[in-house]
Parts: structure tokens; C-alpha cells; sequence
């Protein structure tokens, strides 16, 4: 172990963490875009207690982290980014529409992918290629020309910054929205008979907070400075594909390592199941749409700072103003995307839904 650099260290428990989220998509049925469609179309909010109660569990996680001191979250990317509510709004949007199309979102993919499905492979391809477009290619100049001017600068990026030097707030807010959280989760009695949906939301939750340590404290090497971060799934596809292609001239990151633990956790988990076989698309109209999808997902996650799951989990979890602004935008670019599936017309289907 000694011999391991601190990106290796860090790679490492990005894999682990990785890993259990990929256990949870296959075990635990864990899905974003499930939980909105359960519950804009069958009124069941069971998947989306999970997912609330992920993040109940990770703001916990999180603040017990700093707290103690642990980490450092003012250096991470929620504390850094310049808030930008068009940004957010716009890619949010474009992320959901996508995950619509593909019927599922990045870690949603990987997770299909490490079950076989090669449509998701394919998906996952398209998502790397797309955000690495939107970060420094083609799609960059919109960001860098339209939406990277109306960031404002010097403003507060946290709900605790925005509570300024009244300190017991800082501490009060992630306590009682936590707290608060988990009693709604909680309160139904039916998710409460659900042991396996209560154990695998604790368990993405805790994931989400071990991500956070392991940048935050097992990379604090002055020699070897790791981004602090945790779980996000949408520009870490494309490091992953660049560190395929060049792995021995870059250097493995947490992104890259957490990627690679989903894909061996959902693979572990299609095998326990019974459910691993290979699977390709029907027909090009739903390859098109994948490519499609695929696109929207990779250039929304880096125009709105992450995806499902870096902005709904771990974003949230150190109470970003980003992560419910990008969330909501998720969920409408959602309901667009599955009303233009469902009706043939996103207008329609957005009549259709609204009269329900």
C-alpha cells in the first residue's frame, strides 16, 4: 500500500463506493428516472422514498464529516462553481430529456451496461464523448459564449452560505432537512415493511458520504493534491474513456475508479440475479434514440454540474443551491422526454399529464 499514489488510494475507494451503487441498481432496483416515472404515472412514491432517503442519509454523512473536521468541503466543486440558474435550468432540461430517451440516466447505464445490455455500452460511449464535447469541443461554445457570462460571481453556493455567520444555522439546516427527510421516508408504512429498499437507500447514501472522505481525507496529500468530490456520473464517463485509451500516461482518478465500480457492482449484482445476458436494440429508430439521449445526458451533466446522481445525491448532501434548481429541471426535461414517448407529442403529453 505504500507504494500506491494517493490517486491510486482514492481510485480505489471510488471503486468500492462504485461498486455498491451498482449493487443497488441491480439488487435494490435503485433508479432516478424510475422513482419520477412511478411517480408522475402510478402515484407510487416507494422508488422515490429510496432516493430521499439517500440523500436524508448523505447530508447526514456529510455534515458529520465537516464537523469533525474530516474534509474540507469548501474546496469541492458545489462550493467553488459560480452560480449560474440558466446554466443549471438549461442543462438540467437537456440531462432529463435525454435519460427519457435512453430510459435511464449515466449511472443508470452503467449500470445496464455491467448487466449486458450492449444499447447501454453504446449509451455509455455517446454520454463520455458528449461531455468531454461540452467541457472543451464543439458544444463548449455554447456554454462558454451563452450560458458561462450569466454566472454570478461572489454570490453563496450553499444554503449554509447563504446563512452567513449565523452559525447555529450551519449546523441547525443539515440536522433538521435531514431529519425531516427520513421522517417522510419513513412515515409510510408500507417502505417501512420494505427491508431491502430501506438497507440499499442507506447504503447509496453512505456510498455518496465515503466518496466525500475518501477525496476529502485520504486525498489531502500536499504532494499529490485529489480534487474533493464523490459520486457523479456524467463528465467522469468521459475521463473514463480517456483513461482507457492513454491509462499509462494518466492518471487514475476517483471519477474513473468510481465508474469502473459500478460497471463490476452491476455486473456482481446481474450475476446474483440471474439476469446477466447480452441484449442489443430492436431496431435503429431506438439506436437513434439512445444516440440521442446519450448526447442530451453528456452535454446537459456538464452544462448543469452533474447528473441524478452528482447533483441529486451528492450535490445535495452539502445542500448545493444547484442541486434542487438542477433536480427540478431533471424532472420537467423528464416529463417532456416521456410525454413525447408516451404521446408522440411533448405538448400533448404535458396536457394529458396536467388534466390527470
Amino acid at each position: 500500500m505504500d507504494d500506491w499514489s494517493t490517486g491510486s488510494l482514492v481510485a480505489v475507494a471510488g471503486c468500492l463506493g462504485g461498486a455498491v451503487l451498482g449493487l443497488a441498481a441491480r439488487l435494490g432496483k435503485f433508479c432516478t428516472l424510475a422513482a419520477m416515472e412511478d411517480a408522475m404515472f402510478s402515484r407510487d412514491l416507494q422508488r422515490l422514498r429510496m432516493w430521499a432517503l439517500a440523500i436524508a442519509v448523505a447530508i447526514a454523512g456529510a455534515f458529520a464529516l465537516s464537523q469533525t473536521g474530516t474534509v474540507d468541503f469548501s474546496q469541492s466543486l458545489y462550493h467553488r462553481q459560480s452560480l449560474n440558474p440558466v446554466a443549471w435550468i438549461f442543462g438540467g432540461v437537456l440531462f432529463g430529456v435525454g435519460m427519457a430517451l435512453c430510459g435511464t440516466c449515466g449511472y443508470g447505464t452503467l449500470a445496464r451496461a455491467g448487466g449486458g445490455d450492449l444499447r447501454a455500452l453504446f449509451g455509455f460511449l455517446i454520454i463520455a464523448i458528449a461531455a468531454f464535447m461540452a467541457i472543451a469541443g464543439p458544444t463548449a461554445e455554447l456554454r462558454l459564449l451563452a450560458l458561462d457570462p450569466l454566472a454570478i460571481e461572489n454570490a453563496p453556493r450553499t444554503a449554509t452560505q447563504v446563512m452567513g455567520d449565523v452559525a447555529w444555522l450551519g449546523w441547525a439546516l443539515p440536522v433538521a432537512l435531514s431529519l425531516a427527510i427520513a421522517l417522510w421516508v419513513l412515515s409510510d408504512r408500507a417502505f417501512r415493511a420494505s427491508g431491502a429498499r430501506v438497507f440499499w437507500a442507506i447504503a447509496v447514501g453512505l456510498a455518496v458520504v465515503s466518496g466525500w472522505w475518501a477525496t476529502g481525507w485520504l486525498g489531502a496529500d500536499p504532494f499529490d493534491v485529489q480534487p474533493v468530490a464523490s459520486h457523479t456520473y456524467s463528465l467522469p464517463l468521459g475521463q473514463t474513456l480517456i483513461y482507457v485509451m492513454t491509462s499509462s500516461s494518466t492518471p487514475i482518478s476517483f471519477g474513473v475508479g468510481a465508474t469502473f465500480g459500478v460497471l463490476l457492482g452491476a455486473f456482481v449484482g446481474a450475476l446474483i440475479k440471474r439476469e446477466f445476458r447480452w441484449e442489443g436494440a430492436d431496431d435503429a429508430r431506438e439506436m437513434r434514440r439512445h444516440i440521442l439521449g446519450g448526447f442530451l445526458m453528456g452535454t446537459g451533466g456538464v452544462y448543469a454540474g452533474g447528473c441524478t446522481i452528482g447533483q441529486g445525491i451528492s450535490g445535495a448532501s452539502v445542500l448545493a443551491l444547484s442541486a434542487p434548481v438542477v433536480l427540478l429541471s431533471m424532472w420537467f426535461g423528464a416529463w417532456l422526454g416521456l410525454s413525447y414517448l408516451m404521446e408522440g407529442s411533448m405538448m400533448a403529453g404535458m396536457k394529458s399529464l396536467l388534466n390527470k
